[in-house]
């Protein structure tokens, strides 16, 4: 991990009507780095990685990108800018196959027609490459199980050699094993050079994976430790604002 932060969201602030989703969240990402972004449903999580993925504009602060300021309109903006994002719903079409889910809106072509041969061989490599096991990129997506499905959401995000990966609840309802194939592609990600934001309520995953966590209460930026000072109760009372070191906030 370099000196210089990767990203850099400063005093980040969005409010919906009279609903102030986000009060001014601080946070930075490493490349190479795997940061866990806990809180309580409603702390804003989604809302700030929408934010840093383009999806919504926030209303104030900064958001900067290798020291750059930026600020996104759209998605495209923030992919230009080389930040994928993954979302829980994952947004796979369960009628296509694997690889046409992978290059979905940017298939290889020879002429006017779809070079099915040359997707199915990159699609292959690439998740060879991330070490995803499917039978066949000839699968239709609605056969594969949930971590297998997973694994191809993350897999087309990584196709697109971002600099930052946002992953939101990557693990959710997935099987002993599944998370695990889950976690590895995360470090194998990561060691890659990529920033990798997790978001997540299992709260052991963050332990297997996560150099730094970063919690967040009611739209604020609250606790900021690396994973080694942490252990699972200490960061269960970070995120419900609980015990002597938070008692004076929540007063």
């Amino acid at each position: 991990m370099g000196d210089q932060p990767l990203v850099t969201l400063k005093g980040i602030t969005k409010s919906f009507g009279p609903v102030k989703s986000l009060n001014g969240v601080d946070l930075t990402l490493a490349p190479g780095e795997v940061l866990g972004l806990v809180g309580d449903n409603g702390a804003g999580k989604s809302t700030l990685m929408k934010v840093l993925a383009g999806a919504l504009q926030h209303d104030g602060g900064q958001i900067a990108i290798d020291g750059r300021d930026v600020r996104f309109a759209s998605p495209a903006d923030a992919r230009r800018e080389r930040i994928g994002i993954v979302y829980q719903d994952l947004a796979l079409c369960d009628t296509l196959d694997v690889a046409s889910n992978l290059f979905l809106g940017r298939e290889p072509r020879k002429g006017p027609f779809i070079d099915r041969r040359t997707m199915h061989r990159k699609a292959a490599e690439t998740l060879s490459e991330l070490h995803v096991r499917v039978k066949s990129t000839h699968q239709e997506i609605g056969q594969l199980s949930g971590g297998q499905r997973q694994a191809v959401a993350i897999a087309r995000a990584v196709s697109f050699q971002p600099r930052v990966l946002i992953l939101d609840e990557p693990t959710a309802a997935l099987a002993v094993a599944e998370v695990r194939q889950v976690l590895r592609m995360i470090r194998d990600v990561a060691a890659q050079g990529v920033g990798v934001i997790l978001i997540t309520h299992r709260l052991q995953d963050l332990f297997e994976v996560c150099d730094r966590i970063t919690v967040m209460y009611e739209g604020r930026s609250v606790e900021d430790e690396p994973v080694s000072a942490l252990d699972i109760e200490r960061l269960v009372a970070m995120i419900t604002r609980s015990g002597s070191e938070t008692a004076e906030e929540v007063a």
